[in-house]
């Protein structure tokens, strides 16, 4: 396998590049949607579906009329023709992409919820989608490492306790360790705030920052995030652009600091922020990013477009399959022991894509190493 930076789709330019999407409040957009009391109010699923749609285009769903793979987070899924063109007796190929797809871990807007910190606001509608597109990134990582990613969502209750245990993290409350009070709070030092916009390096690094924190707080054994976090950026000091180098010393560093000196490996969580271009991808590094769904490492990207992110799970041909966080949905907080909670809300069976080239190029791609070696690969 070729070198990180050529996988990845990195290059010198990217010092030229724009810093990632700046952070910004629903003001800044009022001339655009409206006032931004306005757009405060929007907390149906209706009104905000039709402002992303302004923002990222119409949703296009289903599956094409193509025969070509469909890569998702690493596993190839082939159509074959009669599938393509609808025939129900042939659909073994797209049958189970459909129940690979709707296994995937869904976080979407929800309304509600306690109030984050001394603020008032009880929901995330029109300005958390970049938090709700890295959770739920993050959701597959542990998906991966506590159930393999062969696991598929039971049919039928009880569910697995571990499944159950990693909706908890991400429940809409304080004692919820990922939730989004807990991440904005981590990301204060890189701008987080309750109803403002944030680009993808600023995520990466307040998920390392909140990992970080639960770490200190934690025994090795207790933590929620059984994992290393690796920010894989251009320059140690933490300027957007430059070209991302995966060190495998810096790798080893981050894995003893989190077994806290007890081991020299361990599994890692690799965040790559990137800046492809300036308005938009440059189609050079097409190619790349839809490579990087055939690594078994793939956790996908969390991007989309300003103002409207989404977590990129997928590829056929040139479009890319996506989960939206944009539906907005009642708050619901699950009990990590409730083996028969409804989990339909962090699932979906709608299929949206949009063009690569339509995505922002500002972007963060994940990647899960269980071991060393899958990470080797990357050096």
């Amino acid at each position: 396998m070729k070198g990180f930076r050529e996988k990845a789709g990195a290059s010198k330019c990217f010092s030229k590049s724009t810093p990632d999407t700046p952070n910004r409040s629903l003001a800044s957009v009022g001339s655009e949607l409206g006032s931004s009391e306005t757009v405060k109010r929007l907390v149906t699923a209706g009104s905000m579906r039709r402002i992303h749609e302004r923002v990222l285009g119409p949703s296009r769903t289903g599956i094409s009329s193509s025969t070509s793979d469909i890569w998702l987070l690493g596993v190839c899924h082939k159509i074959a023709q009669d599938e393509a063109l609808g025939d129900a007796a042939g659909n073994n190929g797209l049958a189970e992409f459909n129940q690979d797809f709707s296994s995937r871990i869904l976080i979407s807007y929800r309304k509600g919820f306690d109030p984050i910190g001394d603020s008032k606001i009880t929901s995330d509608v029109g300005w958390g989608c970049m938090l709700r597109s890295s959770q739920m990134l993050v959701a597959q990582a542990l998906l991966f490492h506590r159930l393999g990613r062969p696991w598929r969502k039971p049919l039928q209750k009880p569910f697995d306790r571990e499944y159950v245990e990693i909706l908890h993290l991400f429940g809409d409350s304080e004692t919820s360790p990922f939730s989004i009070h807990n991440l904005l709070q981590a990301g204060k030092a890189y701008g987080l705030a309750a109803g403002s916009w944030v680009g993808p390096y600023a995520m990466c690094r307040s998920w390392e920052a909140l990992a970080r924190c639960q770490r200190a707080e934690t025994g090795l054994g207790c933590q929620s995030l059984p994992m290393a976090i690796y920010v894989v950026s251009g320059d140690e000091d933490g300027e957007r652009g430059g070209a991302p180098v995966v060190c495998i010393d810096d790798a080893s560093r981050h894995c003893s600091v989190f077994s806290k000196g007890q081991a020299d490996w361990t599994p890692i969580l690799l965040l790559v922020p990137l800046v492809l271009g300036l308005e938009k991808v440059n189609p050079r590094y097409i190619p790349t990013l839809r490579l990087t769904f055939t690594f078994p490492q793939s956790l996908g990207i969390v991007g989309g477009k300003p103002g409207a992110s989404t977590y990129i799970v997928g590829v056929q041909e040139e479009s890319a399959i996506y989960l939206d966080p944009h539906d907005v949905q009642p708050v619901i907080n699950i009990g990590k022991d409730d083996l028969e909670a409804d989990t339909s809300t962090y699932h979906s069976d709608v299929i949206r894509h949009i063009h690569l080239d339509s995505i922002d190029p500002s972007l963060a791609i994940g990647f899960y190493c269980r071991d060393k070696g899958l990470l080797v690969t990357f050096e």
